[in-house]
């Protein structure tokens, strides 16, 4: 029964040209159970003690980066401390959790586990994990102005809107590969 109703999927999809859904749906699949994995094996085990410190880099760079960029491309005032940024109205600490370090490793087995020619591979890892990182710091100077302008939209625009950001740029770059 099962296997007929696979069969006719297939023969559905093959008719009907319709080969990039088997894409999404490998993409959805892929994204989901490694999201499971980082927060129910990985980030758990102690044994991985070093995600957490390469996290805490991982972060400190982001606020680096936010913080120039507010400061030299939007000349927001701000005072950026510890890994917080301070304005008038409330403020952002760029935490091990805003790091990207789950983006990143999402990226690397996606494109790993994702078909395509090893040649670009080798080239689209680190250049997409460069890709997340600026989307980063996009993220923190969004933030930094939704925060500035309408704080009470934050914590909907960081939850639904910029945190699902990653996995569009993420969706479009390995539909690239």
């Amino acid at each position: 029964m099962i296997f007929s109703i696979i069969k006719s999927i297939k023969e559905y999809i093959n008719k009907h040209n319709l080969n990039f859904l088997i894409d999404i749906l490998l993409f959805v699949i892929i994204t989901v159970v490694l999201h499971w994995l980082w927060w129910h094996v990985w980030w758990k085990l102690e044994v991985f003690d070093f995600l957490h410190s390469w996290a805490n880099h991982l972060a400190h760079w982001v606020y680096l980066g936010s913080t120039w960029v507010l400061n030299n491309v939007f000349s927001v005032k701000h005072i950026a401390q510890n890994d917080t940024l301070f304005f008038s109205n409330g403020y952002i600490a760029i935490i091990e959790s805003c790091s990207g370090l789950k983006q990143f490793y999402q990226l690397f087995f996606l494109l790993l586990i994702f078909p395509g020619p090893w040649k670009h591979k080798l080239w689209y890892i680190p250049s997409g994990m460069f890709l997340i990182f600026l989307i980063n710091i996009f993220r923190i100077v969004m933030l930094s102005f939704i925060l500035l302008w309408k704080p009470d939209i934050w914590d909907w625009a960081h939850m639904w809107v910029l945190r699902p950001f990653y996995y569009v740029v993420i969706f479009g770059y390995v539909g690239f590969l």
